[in-house]
């Protein structure tokens, strides 16, 4: 099978996700998040004004799929890094990462 392509304008793609309310928690990213007390208006405002970290994606190749990894701050400035990934419709949250703990 030929690996999926990487999104070219991801951080275009989120937005347009957001404002379209076209995302789904993965029931890992719902666990995570509740033991890192990272809330959704937290992570959506950090990829909302983050910026994508190349260097930090990942190929899965059980779904075919890239998991993108986007670091931003949340209002009260704790860093985030937010992975994400996309099926046919919606853009899937992977998991939430508090880097501000480390």
């Amino acid at each position: 099978m030929d690996r999926a392509p990487k999104i070219s304008n991801l951080m275009e793609t989120i937005r347009k996700c957001i404002e379209d309310g076209r995302y789904l928690d993965t029931r890992h990213a719902i666990q995570r998040q509740a033991e890192r007390n990272v809330t959704r208006p937290e992570y959506i405002h950090a990829l909302l004004n983050g910026y994508h970290e190349k260097r930090k994606d990942k190929f899965e190749e059980a779904y075919n799929a890239w998991n993108y990894s986007i670091r931003g701050k949340t209002i009260d400035a704790r860093e985030l890094r937010i992975v994400v990934s996309f099926d046919e419709n919606n853009m899937l949250i992977i998991t939430a990462i508090d880097l501000s703990k480390n």
